[in-house]
């Protein structure tokens, strides 16, 4: 068996969905930018020389359809040669992808691959176009298709979270997210984005300019506590989950390079890391939300 290993990674910066500065960039060019930055930062990878993108997306239509790998690869300059195939694992997607790109190259079926994921909460929203559950499983399961919120409530009695240690956990993401900003660890990963954006400033009517986007939008610095605290329950009237506890909706992309130790030697790339194995297990879906812990 060969070993996977991991040379490079970059990501865009993430943004709010529907209110934030990505709202109207579609998925397929963020991750094209994402794979442009990579091969610029990579000269001495031959663009040739990848065989395959593999991006992971939770729902894989309209903007995000008509396998978005693919169609990433044309917008980001890669040759025709390059195929690219789209994977759907919902929250999971990208790391399926990253785990299948370094299963392929332990076996032997590949030697080079980009893979990593990229989604739109803006463009297509939570649950996609048009939800048509199967007719059985709603009569008989209805569960399958229970609101996310809802299973992190159920997870929350479960497994004894209160409101109180929600708070307190997401204060510290913030808080740790903040500071990393500040002391500048994001820096090297984040692809700056030129985006257009209408603005309204100094009182003068709304325009449009172009900004670059390069930070991410989710941590608040006025968050406390006491403002969290005063957030009601989204989900359920006597629940613990809330607009501050909770993970916001995103606009972002982000990929991997993976490729043999072999090649990653030969191209004198030292690998960031490497990948020994991935698995996954199955819970029932009324408690969903435990899977990613």
């Amino acid at each position: 068996m060969r070993e996977a290993v991991i040379v490079d990674s970059l990501r865009t910066a993430v943004g709010k969905a529907t209110r934030g500065f990505l709202r109207h960039t579609r998925p397929d060019d963020m991750a094209a930018a994402v794979i442009a930055a990579l091969l610029k930062r990579n000269p001495q990878l031959a663009p040739a020389e990848i065989e395959d993108v593999i991006l992971g997306c939770a729902f894989p239509e309209a903007e995000q359809g008509h396998n978005m790998a693919r169609v990433a690869v044309f917008r980001s300059g890669l040759p025709d040669s390059v195929t690219g195939v789209t994977i759907n694992r919902f929250c999971s997607s990208g790391l399926q992808a990253i785990a299948m790109a370094a299963e392929r190259i332990m076996v032997g079926s590949a030697d080079v691959i980009i893979a990593g994921g990229a989604e739109s909460m803006s463009l297509i929203p939570m649950g996609g176009a048009r939800l048509a559950p199967n007719p059985y499983l709603a009569e008989v399961n209805p569960d399958v298709y229970l609101n996310m919120g809802l299973t992190a409530e159920n997870v929350a009695r479960k497994y004894h979270v209160s409101r109180e240690d929600a708070d307190v956990f997401a204060l510290a993401s913030h808080q740790k997210a903040l500071a990393a900003i500040r002391e500048g660890k994001f820096q090297d990963e984040i692809v700056p984005l030129e985006i257009a954006t209408t603005l309204a400033e100094n009182g003068s009517g709304p325009h449009t300019t172009k900004i670059t986007f390069d930070a991410d939008e989710g941590p608040r610095a006025d968050t406390s506590l006491e403002a969290l605290a005063k957030l009601k329950p989204v989900f359920h009237a006597t629940g613990t989950v809330t607009a501050g506890n909770s993970s916001q909706t995103s606009d972002g992309a982000a990929a991997a390079i993976v490729m043999s130790a072999e090649r990653a030697k030969q191209l004198a790339l030292k690998p960031l890391a490497r990948f020994l194995s991935f698995a996954s297990a199955g819970v029932p879906p009324e408690i969903m939300g435990i899977g990613p812990v």
